[in-house]
C-alpha cells in the first residue's frame, strides 16, 4: 500500500519549488494564486530570497506547505495514496492533498497558524531541544519531574526511536537537557527555533487558530489521514477538525503514526515537499523491515 507523507517547518531551502514553477503550468498557476492570497510574492523569497528571509515563520510555513502540496498535485494520476500523514505543519499539506481541505482554505489556515505561532513565541522566551540516544520513557519521566505550571517542559515530537524533541520555557528545557545528559543521552541539543511548539505555551496560538479552523469547511478525505495528536487514521471531517485544533499544544506522535501506517499495510512511503527528513525518520522507525521503502519525488 502507498503512503504519502509531508514534512514540517525546518525542511525549507532557497530555490525550493522553482523547477516546478518553471516547468509545470499547473504549478505556476497555483504559486501565483498563492501570491495573490497571501498579498506578497512568496515565490520571490522561495526561489531567490535569503536564508534569513525564508526562516521567518510567516514565510517558512506557507512556503513548505506550498512546495509540498503543489508537488503532490502535479503528480497527476501518480498521486494515488492509500493513506497520508504530515509532520506538524505537514498535516495541513496532507489534508489538502487528500481533499479534506481545498487549496485556498489550506493556505489561509497555514498562514493564520504561522502568524499566531509567531505571536505566541514573542510573548515568552521559549525553545525546543533534540534528545538523542535515550528511550522515550526516561525523557517523559525527566520532563514530568521538572514540569510545573510556570516552568513548562514537555515531550513535543516523537520523531523516531532514539530521537525525541522536548519543548518549553528556556530555563526548564535547559534543566531537562542537563538531567537527560546525566541519564545517558548521547546528545541534548537546543534547537535554533523561536518558540516552544507543541507545548502548553502555544495555547494563545491554539485559541486564535481554533476560530479559523471552526469557520473553515472540511470534507471527507479520499483516503485515511493519520493525525499527529493520536497517531490514528481518520476520515470523519469533524474528528479531523478537532484533532487539528488540538495539534498546536499536543505532542507530534510521528513514530507511532508511521508504526500504525505500517501495521495497516503501508510499504511504500513517498515524501512530498522539500528535504528528506521524513525519509530518514521512516527508515529508523521501520528498521529491520525490508518490505518498507521511503523515497521522495523530483520536485
Amino acid at each position: 500500500m502507498k503512503a504519502f507523507v509531508f514534512p514540517g517547518q525546518g525542511a525549507q531551502f532557497v530555490g525550493m519549488g522553482k523547477d516546478l514553477y518553471d516547468n509545470n503550468p499547473l504549478a505556476k498557476e497555483l504559486f501565483e494564486k498563492a501570491n495573490d492570497i497571501l498579498g506578497f510574492r512568496i515565490t520571490d523569497i522561495m526561489f531567490s530570497g535569503t536564508d534569513e528571509e525564508l526562516k521567518q515563520t510567516k514565510v517558512t510555513q506557507p512556503a513548505v506547505f506550498l512546495h509540498s502540496v503543489i508537488s503532490a498535485l502535479c503528480m497527476g494520476e501518480d498521486f494515488a495514496p492509500d493513506m497520508v500523514a504530515g509532520h506538524s505543519l505537514g498535516e495541513f499539506s496532507a489534508l489538502v492533498a487528500a481533499g479534506a481541505l481545498n487549496f485556498e482554505d489550506g493556505l489561509k489556515l497555514v498562514y493564520a497558524r504561522a502568524m499566531a505561532m509567531q505571536k505566541a513565541c514573542e510573548a515568552a522566551p521559549s525553545t525546543m531541544a533534540a534528545i538523542v540516544g535515550l528511550d522515550d520513557a526516561t525523557i517523559e519521566n525527566v520532563c514530568t519531574e521538572i514540569n510545573t505550571e510556570n516552568n513548562v517542559v514537555v515531550p513535543a515530537n516523537y520523531n523516531c526511536p532514539g530521537q525525541l524533541v522536548i519543548s518549553g520555557n528556556v530555563e526548564a528545557v535547559k534543566a531537562a537537557c542537563e538531567k537527560l545528559k546525566a541519564a545517558g543521552a548521547k546528545r541534548a541539543l537546543l534547537l535554533p527555533v523561536g518558540g516552544a511548539f507543541h507545548s502548553p505555551l502555544m495555547q494563545p496560538a491554539k485559541d486564535e487558530l481554533q476560530a479559523a479552523i471552526e469557520a473553515t469547511t472540511f470534507n471527507t478525505p479520499k483516503c485515511a489521514v493519520y493525525q499527529n495528536v493520536d497517531a490514528q487514521a481518520h476520515t470523519d471531517a469533524e474528528e479531523i477538525k478537532a484533532n487539528l485544533i488540538a495539534q498546536l499544544t499536543a505532542s507530534v506522535r510521528w513514530t507511532q503514526e508511521v508504526q500504525n501506517m505500517i501495521a495497516a499495510g503501508a510499504t511504500d512511503f513517498t515524501e512530498c515537499g522539500p528535504g528528506k527528513v521524513l525519509q530518514g525518520m521512516i527508515g529508523k522507525i521501520a528498521k529491520g523491515n525490508d518490505a518498507v521503502t521511503a523515497h521522495g519525488i523530483q520536485a
